[in-house]
């Protein structure tokens, strides 16, 4: 009998700003100990046995939570679950005892052919029964809650009958997994697919969102691609408040990962961040403060 998944826990950080630790930075990292409150793995640059990455993970584990992010899974794929690499990730969560081990609602390959990229799904029932079940598989392997991020999207399917934030939502409900909200994947998607990214995060449930993700796009004239190369646009930092209005205390991570900066840079953004988190502590302690004066 498989175990119960509703057991598994995803016990991120305290609430906090993470960044994304990428191998230009280690050095700086383990050198000045920055005031950051975790950092996120990308899992699949850490799998092999040995070697400056392995060893790199887990000098930064000494001084910081890590989450562990995964690209590979392929959450949607109709290949069989792939446990020789899930065997790879939980030996590694072993050793690193990773606040939650996250990937992506998506696909990734066809016939053990690999795409190297995010493929979205159609969003539909018999979707999201066949993806609801492989994810309680995969939670029953690697005894965790797994964490599971919206992706951007440059195209829709015409077969879809459900919108993405319901897809998502029943997804998690079904298989007790927790969301990790990106709002600039939200973005992306809203001006792609013309989909209204303030509905989108109106109607998740913020109990179910263990993280957010904080990211740059890049302007493609026509679309706009998740490049993870610029600094988190003003509209995404305003959905980002938002969200905050409403819950403040869920763990934050800025990503970067193409045209690197310096790791100054990401702290900047981290800062920001922060800040947007500070005030909307503040802007609600008014509110109810207020609130209290009229009662």
């Amino acid at each position: 009998m498989e175990d119960d998944p509703s057991k598994y826990t995803a016990n991120l950080p305290t609430p906090g700003i993470g960044v994304g630790l990428r191998s230009p930075h280690i050095k700086e990292i383990l050198a000045t100990k920055p005031d950051i409150d975790f950092f996120e793995l990308l899992t699949d640059n850490h799998l092999a046995e040995g070697g400056h990455a392995r060893q790199h993970a887990y000098a930064i584990r000494q001084d910081y939570p890590v989450s562990m992010h995964c690209v590979g899974m392929s959450l949607g794929g109709t290949d069989p679950i792939d446990y020789e690499y899930l065997a790879k990730i939980k030996k590694l969560a072993d050793e690193l005892e990773p606040a939650c081990i996250s990937d992506h609602l998506c696909w990734t390959s066809f016939e053990q052919k690999h795409a190297h990229d995010l493929l979205p799904l159609p969003y539909t029932e018999e979707a999201i029964n066949y993806v609801s079940e492989r994810i309680l598989q995969i939670q029953d392997f690697l005894k965790t809650t797994l964490v599971v991020e919206n992706v951007s999207s440059y195209l829709s399917y015409e077969c879809s009958t459900l919108n993405e934030w319901e897809f998502l939502t029943t997804i998690a409900e079904k298989s007790n997994c927790k969301i990790l909200l990106d709002l600039n994947n939200i973005y992306v998607s809203q001006y792609n697919n013309d989909i209204d990214a303030r509905e989108y995060i109106k109607n998740i449930p913020l109990n179910l969102v263990a993280e957010i993700h904080l990211a740059g796009f890049e302007d493609k004239g026509t679309y706009l691609l998740d490049a993870h190369n610029h600094e988190v646009s003003t509209p995404v930092w305003e959905l980002y408040q938002e969200v905050m209005m409403h819950n403040h205390s869920i763990p934050t991570l800025i990503e970067w990962d193409n045209d690197l900066p310096p790791f100054s840079t990401l702290m900047k953004e981290a800062d920001k961040a922060r800040q947007h988190q500070q005030s909307a502590i503040i802007d609600n302690t008014k509110i109810h403060q207020d609130n209290f004066s009229l009662a």
